[in-house]
């Protein structure tokens, strides 16, 4: 695992990444050659180089906002053709419009189009190959899982549904009288009590190189003698809150100990960092609003004709220490919506939602509203998604640690909007809540410029909006 912006990331999966870019600047390079051709070398120059690089930087970022690169997700030959054709149409438009604002970077229309021929199939064998490497288990580490409750499972499943976590699982254990139930048929289960010999010996005899500790109750059950002298052979022991965290991107909030929020490494509050975010949201609220203001006006035009009732819709909200502020949006459903249901999720095909409404949610055009909010200091841009009054105590009474989100200030978009779909439930605020404790845990710029250029992908991507 190689660890970047406090993430842990598989070290193929960066080679991976690495690898495609260097064939798609191959293949650009090559079609340089075919067209300049090599007496002069010209096509070596240094003018060429750097142009080409342009080209695989946008054909991989336009390969990313197509969801190419979410390894977790397994495509099917239709779906990778599908996007590819879509990364490629995306891939032409930003150069041509790249092209047309800076020339200087042209590579040459003939040069361009002969690059496409060889990289669209380059770009499939590579991933057909990097897919059979996967199927082999060529790059995976078997672990063993000693533990039979609910953060052993979501382990479990989080390794056998993604091919690129980087492991396998070479067994499971439970030490307490309950053997672990819900678990594919071919996952080895043994029985600290009734195991024949030690824990090291298990797996001595099943290769296993890391121990996973992912018990939801380790007082009496934990077997600390076997696993000292499995550290002292030299098998590594992880705690399953950290394996977790690392393979999803969230912490697992269910059976959280107080020590382990303690104690940990994270959450660190840097004054440097405080500061340099506040910089940084006064300036992109103060762009952000110049730039959009012929559209803020569009839009206010647009809800008068569409609807009646005011162009803005304000909202109480809770926001850092707890503090309630005036959250403002576009009104994307009906004026007083909710005089009848009180307060209420939206929910799928919502029918309070009006027809430019679903428009503008769509694109999440009527959050614009929201950089007002950040130049009051009332949001940042990133952070957790600030919650209704009466939905905060509602949640707060049944989710542990729900009050720690309120810690930092709450943005227009966040790691949960980026990593989980729009939730209407108290299961899926316990989602939410996972992925906001990681952003608190680990907040710092770079996870915020990961997150920024995640929405952007979700936006292009119309995923998630109700």
């Amino acid at each position: 695992m190689i660890r970047i912006f406090n993430k842990d990331f598989p070290l193929h999966s960066l080679l991976f990444v690495i690898g495609e870019g260097v064939l798609i600047y191959a293949a650009v390079l090559m079609a340089a050659f075919l067209r300049l051709g090599g007496a002069h070398a010209s096509f070596l120059s240094g003018e060429v180089l750097g142009k080409a690089l342009w080209v695989t930087l946008i054909w991989q970022g336009c390969l990313y906002y197509s969801e190419l690169y979410n390894l977790k997700v397994t495509h099917t030959d239709m779906k990778l053709s599908l996007r590819l054709i879509k990364a490629m149409s995306i891939c032409f438009l930003v150069l041509a419009a790249v092209y047309y604002c800076i020339p200087s970077l042209l590579v040459g229309r003939g040069i361009l189009i002969v690059s496409f021929v060889f990289i669209v199939p380059l770009i499939v064998l590579w991933r057909y190959a990097y897919n059979w490497v996967l199927k082999k288990k060529m790059f995976t580490q078997s672990v063993m899982i000693i533990g039979s409750g609910k953060l052993c499972k979501e382990i479990v499943n989080e390794i056998k549904d993604c091919l690129n976590s980087g492991y396998r699982v070479g067994g499971v254990i439970f030490t307490n009288s309950s053997s672990p139930s819900g678990l594919s048929p071919d996952i080895p289960i043994f029985s600290m009590v009734s195991m024949d010999g030690g824990l090291c010996d298990l797996a001595d005899s099943l290769g296993i190189k890391k121990i996973i500790v992912a018990m939801d109750e380790r007082r009496g059950y934990l077997p600390t003698e076997e696993l000292l002298r499995c550290k002292m052979k030299g098998i590594q022991i992880i705690e399953g809150e950290s394996l977790y965290e690392q393979l999803t991107g969230k912490l697992f909030v269910e059976k959280l100990n107080p020590s382990c929020l303690i104690f940990s490494n994270g959450f660190r509050k840097s004054e440097i960092v405080r500061l340099t975010k506040w910089a940084v949201d006064i300036i992109m609220a103060s762009v952000g609003l110049l730039l959009t203001s012929p559209l803020i006006g569009l839009i206010a035009l647009a809800i008068k004709f569409d609807s009646k009732g005011p162009v803005f819709f304000e909202q109480d909200r809770c926001g850092e220490a707890d503090l309630v502020f005036k959250l403002y949006k576009f009104r994307s459903m009906i004026d007083n919506a909710e005089a009848a249901s009180g307060p209420c999720w939206a929910t799928e095909n919502d029918r309070r939602v009006t027809k430019l409404g679903r428009i503008l949610r769509k694109y999440r055009l009527d959050e614009i509203p929201q950089m007002w909010n950040v130049l009051k200091g009332d949001m940042s841009f990133v952070g957790p998604r600030p919650e209704r009054p009466e939905f905060v105590r509602k949640l707060g009474r049944v989710i542990s640690y729900y009050s720690e989100r309120h810690t930092v200030k709450p943005g227009i978009t966040g790691w949960a909007q980026v990593c989980y779909h729009y939730g209407a439930s108290v299961e899926d605020s316990t989602e939410k809540l996972k992925c906001d404790m990681f952003y608190i845990k680990n907040m710092s710029l770079a996870i915020d410029l990961i997150i920024i250029l995640k929405t952007i992908k979700v936006m292009l991507l119309n995923t998630g909006a109700r």
